[in-house]
């Protein structure tokens, strides 16, 4: 893909994230942070893709800023804000860094050590997400754990809140969160409600396939997205029923991540243990952009017509558009040909970064959207 930079960095690269960027200020992301898994040693990465010295033959090369050893494999990465970021361990810990902008260096600011555990082990935390000062943890062991950044003391612990592992979370609300489960089940949280059971489950009808991650759309919060081992795409709305709107053929082997473009929510990524990042596009004709009207070159790929399963029709959401004759769906090929794993993205402007399983991070300042 035209404007992608690879940097081999010598480390599988389990997660990937962008530094966020004031939505006042129109700049491009320049910073993100990279955590690592199934190396000897593991770490997190700062990097910065700012402008460097055009005369520079590695123009556009990833820099490493700083970094800083974890303990144990990087299962989960966010930013809390500019300065501080979350990290979920495989050893079950829950582990607030700070990075100083001003000296390049990273430090803890607090660890919870083992937020999650069984009764003589530790449980990998899974998953992290962030409303600041709020932290949500999930894990192997089926419990939700809920944090302030400015607080050493946990805030709310439920226990059994699945009996299976949750592999992912996402906020609907400042007050629910969405989790997924390794028996294709998403689970609705409202933390405003004293009782430890969800106020609504969604599952995938037949086969129980384990869901591995799930996006929220960013202005319609009842549309979700989820990607599991069998590397369908699942799009869901979350006040029709209780399974999936419409059901897509994506990868080949499990979907590891998927993220909406947080300001142009037409655009949706995904990535998979196949090697491939995909970049999907959804909108009507009469509001289609003009670079979709006029087609794309050979790289982009019909993969399948939305294939609505229930809900209604009327919606103005172009994922739930289960007419094909009002709306188009295409996906882009982000990637040169893969055949290691694809384990994690982000997007942000125009920007994209990824980590793969062949230790290497690619980026794409480029990014059609």
């Amino acid at each position: 893909m035209e404007g992608t930079f690879a940097k081999y960095v010598s480390q599988k690269i389990s997660k990937a994230r962008w530094s966020p960027v004031s939505a006042s200020s129109l700049q491009q992301p320049d910073i993100f942070a990279t955590g690592s898994w199934d190396n000897e040693h593991n770490k997190i990465s700062i990097w910065s893709i700012g402008d460097h010295d055009m005369e520079d033959e590695f123009e556009g090369d990833p820099q490493l800023l700083c970094e800083y050893k974890h303990d144990g494999d990087v299962l989960d990465l966010q930013f809390l804000d500019q300065h501080r970021i979350v990290t979920a361990s495989s050893t079950g810990a829950v582990t607030i860094f700070r990075h100083h902008h001003d000296v390049q260096t990273i430090s803890v600011s607090h660890c919870w050590t083992r937020a999650h555990s069984y009764p003589c082990d530790n449980a990998p935390c899974t998953g992290v997400v962030c409303s600041s000062p709020e932290i949500v943890s999930v894990g192997e062991d089926g419990r939700i754990i809920v944090y302030r950044a400015d607080q050493e003391a946990v805030t709310r612990i439920i226990d059994n809140a699945d009996s299976s592992t949750i592999h992912a979370a996402t906020y609907l609300r400042t007050t629910e969160i969405l989790t997924v489960n390794s028996i294709g089940q998403l689970k609705l949280w409202d933390f405003r409600q004293q009782s430890n059971v969800p106020s609504q489950i969604l599952s995938l009808t037949g086969d129980r396939v384990p869901l591995h991650c799930v996006a929220r759309h960013p202005n319609q919060q009842h549309i979700v997205a989820t990607g599991g081992q069998d590397g369908m795409l699942c799009i869901w709305d979350v006040r029709q029923g209780n399974t999936p709107f419409s059901l897509m053929e994506a990868h080949s082997a499990e979907m590891w991540e998927i993220h909406f473009h947080p300001t142009n929510p037409d655009h949706l990524f995904s990535c998979s243990q196949d090697g491939s990042l995909l970049h999907w596009e959804t909108a009507s004709h009469s509001d289609m952009p003009s670079f979709l009207q006029g087609g794309r070159n050979n790289s982009v790929m019909s993969r399948s017509a939305v294939a609505p399963v229930g809900g209604n029709q009327s919606l103005i959401s172009g994922w739930l558009s289960g007419d094909s004759s009002k709306g188009r769906l295409e996906t882009t090929h982000m990637l040169p040909s893969q055949t290691l794993s694809v384990n994690s993205l982000d997007v942000l402007g125009q920007c994209l970064v990824c980590g793969t399983d062949g230790e290497a991070i690619f980026v794409n300042r480029q990014v059609p959207v």
